[in-house]
């Protein structure tokens, strides 16, 4: 009975150290096939550039990104803006460089090239800017209205911002047509006097926390 408890124990742990040498040696293959081939593509975009020329904001941004492993590519986008608000007595005007770092996750893509496809992804987001306000309501006495001014200053605001987009080569090129949508959520902003900013450059009017953007990038894929 004991020869056989203990043939039994013998045979069961050598299962157990069999099926886990398996395990780490397919763990091990996993890490050697997956290697990191450079692939880089550039874009800027398009559509915002092209509508500054007809309105008071002007808007000029681009983006990197890089595939790093199976669906999950990895961005970086950059850009400038600069704009004015001039609504229910408010006269401002913003002007500054932004940031946005995160990556997306292929949804859907073309069998025959990868990158054609849609995607959804996520980003942080920070804009460095100057403003300044020529008027500001206020509220007097006895009902009475007048405006007040304040200097330029230099200010901050960071923001998460989801993507939701796609990609298509044209034709047989390197070039590809990216356009996404910005759901855009504010964080965090400094203030001037506990004034909220009505505008922050790479998020739009900030009257709101919620904000949408959108994009249409020409690229190239290097």
């Amino acid at each position: 009975m004991k020869t056989r408890l203990i043939l039994s124990f013998f045979f069961s742990l050598l299962g157990i150290i069999s099926w886990a040498q398996d395990k780490q040696e397919k763990k091990e293959d996993q890490k050697k096939h997956w290697k990191y081939e450079p692939n880089f593509m550039v874009g800027f975009d398009v559509l915002n550039t092209g509508m500054g020329f007809f309105s008071d904001r002007k808007l000029y941004q681009g983006f990197i990104s890089s595939k790093v492993k199976e669906n999950v590519h990895a961005i970086a986008e950059a850009g400038f803006e600069k704009n004015v608000y001039q609504k229910n007595g408010y006269d401002a005007k913003a002007n500054g460089p932004f940031v946005k770092l995160g990556g997306f996750y292929m949804l859907a893509k073309d069998a025959e090239n990868e990158f054609n496809g849609f995607y959804v992804g996520g980003k942080v987001a920070g804009a460095f800017y100057n403003q300044e306000y020529m008027a500001i309501p206020v509220r007097g006495f006895g009902g009475s209205n007048f405006s007040e001014s304040f200097p330029s200053s230099s200010q901050s605001s960071f923001w998460l911002e989801g993507t939701l987009g796609g990609r298509v080569q044209l034709f047989s090129s390197n070039f590809y047509i990216d356009v996404n949508l910005q759901p855009r959520y504010m964080v965090y902003t400094s203030k001037q006097d506990d004034i909220y900013p009505m505008i922050v450059p790479g998020f739009g009017r900030s009257s709101s926390k919620f904000n949408m953007g959108f994009a249409w990038n020409l690229a190239y894929k290097f």
